[in-house]
């Protein structure tokens, strides 16, 4: 199975879910929502649907669950400091690869 087969079904469960989600309370709720905790709801499920998807996939992305573990562990720690997107997936990237090296050199 190539890529883009792959690839497809995670596409449209994400569009599904997070224009189905939005569209519904629209289409049979006529007044305002005043609810926090439907808005709450309403506005969270697409970013933990996403999460949900992407999260298992990171320790795959990688030859070695080792390296993809120290990853996501960097990408936890240099997050909580509310760095940047960018640094945290440089940071991310590089302490794989590093760990990577690290452990070939050992290996």
């Amino acid at each position: 199975m190539n890529v883009r087969a792959e690839f497809l079904p995670y596409l449209i469960v994400m569009a599904g879910v997070t224009y189905l989600i939005r569209m519904i309370p629209l289409a049979l709720i006529r007044k305002k929502i005043k609810n926090r905790f439907i808005l709450s709801f309403l506005y969270y499920v697409p970013y933990a649907v996403l999460s949900a998807m992407v999260f298992p996939a990171v320790f795959f992305a990688s030859g070695n669950i080792i390296a993809a573990t120290v990853g996501v562990l960097v990408a936890v720690i240099v997050a909580l400091f509310s760095k940047s997107l960018v640094l945290v997936a440089g940071c991310s990237c590089l302490s794989v690869f590093l760990t990577e090296l690290i452990l070939r050199f050992f290996s």
